[in-house]
């Protein structure tokens, strides 16, 4: 027979609750977290997928129980009945005086993820019980907010969301970077972008935007790659370069300002300062051509040819001129997709545009898309594609085609900049990268 703690109706507070300041007779459900014990009193650290909290259990309420309570394992899930007050004392500003406990599910012995230094492999090895810890809370806390206020944010500018397929017939980006699939008795790849089914969305719906996996089959091994990420995407008709800018700086700005102004506890307990994060969003942000930035790696002694593209060590110096998000517009042709526009005043670079952001380099990749029937097909060709793959992309041109730009922005990529982490992989609950898919 079912317990009746998973009835709906049942009323339960949350710590998230209690933090905002409810205080006084509280009934909570969650997983103890942390416990230890001191003479008469055991102290538990209670989790409930809102927040963390102190509870105590003194003998003199529970007598002999407390030693029960005392050798419950740590996972085990609870409810608490007791009293919540303000405590300047606990690590969360707040503590519950237990006065009834009820066991709802008693853990096993021997919890691998101790208190004490495990290495990234063991951690990565029990990946689905690592992520029960602070720091990871508060981190997908905040790209849960971030993708809230993002969705928010697109509907509020007019945007409407829009949905691709993961499973693709031909390349998006470089085809070395495709992950081929089996496809029942056909060949078929993971997406690296939704952009170009994107394009024909936009003649249905106009502006639109995605927040869904891409894929990358890079085998790079750096701190900011995963081989599948969270991509937000976004297509706007009628929209030439400047335009996208404009769109992209706006959006940047201001979600990164609500999470810095709704989000402040969270972001000064993970050691960022929020009035900083707001200082670097402020806009206009700095823009520069490829062609100057070339220029200001050479000044620092780098060698670096025309036309190739940034890797994370040249990305790292530019941000150092910066410290802050900015632009890099008109990259060569070699050095973008072949769907990128040609500058009609120089016919070498392309109305592209990237964002990088410190402590990660480039967050957002953009640009203005060909939308002449035969400019693509002959860029197609430059690329030594066969317009075939592309047949019916290159057909959108020929049926009201106009002025569109889109980009596209790694979620992952975003939060490692502004919560300033060690890797991308911190940012994604079970990253995947060329070394590592379990669990």
């Amino acid at each position: 027979m079912a317990s009746n703690y998973f009835f709906m109706e049942e009323k339960f507070d949350t710590i998230e609750e209690i933090e905002k300041g409810k205080v006084g007779k509280v009934r909570i459900r969650g997983w103890v977290h942390h416990k230890r014990s001191s003479g008469s009193i055991v102290f538990y650290i209670v989790r409930d997928g809102t927040g963390f909290i102190q509870v105590t259990f003194k003998k003199e309420d529970f007598g002999e129980k407390i030693k029960e309570i005392d050798k419950l394992p740590v996972e085990s899930v609870v409810v608490i009945e007791g009293i919540a007050k303000e405590d300047k004392r606990s690590p969360f500003g707040y503590e519950i005086e237990a006065k009834k406990i009820e066991i709802l599910s008693k853990a096993f012995e021997g919890y691998p993820i101790a208190k004490k230094y495990h290495g990234v492999d063991f951690l990565l090895r029990y990946r689905h019980l690592s992520i029960r810890d602070r720091k990871k809370f508060l981190i997908f806390l905040i790209r849960s907010k971030f993708l809230q206020f993002a969705r928010e944010w697109f509907w509020k500018e007019g945007f409407k969301e829009f949905t691709t397929p993961s499973f693709v017939s031909s390349a998006c980006e470089g085809g070395s970077t495709l992950f081929e699939v089996k496809y029942f008795d056909r060949k078929a790849y993971l997406t690296q972008s939704w952009q170009l089914y994107a394009e024909a969305g936009i003649a249905i719906l106009g502006k639109i935007f995605t927040i869904q996996p891409s894929f990358r089959a890079e085998k790079s091994r750096t701190r900011r790659h995963l081989t599948e990420y969270t991509h937000l995407e976004a297509e706007i008709p009628f929209c030439d370069m400047e335009c996208l800018i404009e769109i992209e700086e706006k959006f940047i700005s201001e979600v990164t300002t609500r999470i810095a102004e709704e989000l402040s506890k969270e972001l000064k307990e993970l050691g960022v300062d929020p009035e900083k994060l707001k200082e670097q969003v402020k806009r206009p942000f700095p823009r520069i051509t490829y062609t100057q930035a070339v220029e200001i790696l050479k000044k620092k002694g780098i060698k670096f040819e025309w036309g190739e593209d940034f890797g994370a060590d040249e990305e790292k110096i530019l941000i150092e001129e910066f410290k802050r998000p900015f632009f890099v517009t008109h990259y060569p042709k070699k050095a973008k997709a072949f769907y990128h526009k040609p500058d009609p005043k120089n016919p070498e670079v392309t109305l592209s545009v990237d964002m990088l952001a410190p402590n990660v380099g480039e967050i957002i990749g953009s640009g203005e898309r060909i939308s002449d029937y035969e400019e693509l097909v002959r860029r197609i060709k430059e690329e030594g594609l066969d317009p075939k793959d592309y047949e019916w992309y290159v057909e959108l041109r020929k049926w009201g085609s106009v002025p569109h730009s889109g980009f596209g922005l790694g979620v992952e990529r975003y939060l490692m900049w502004i919560l300033n982490l060690d890797h991308v992989r911190e940012a994604i609950p079970f990253p995947r990268t060329i070394t590592r898919v379990y669990p």
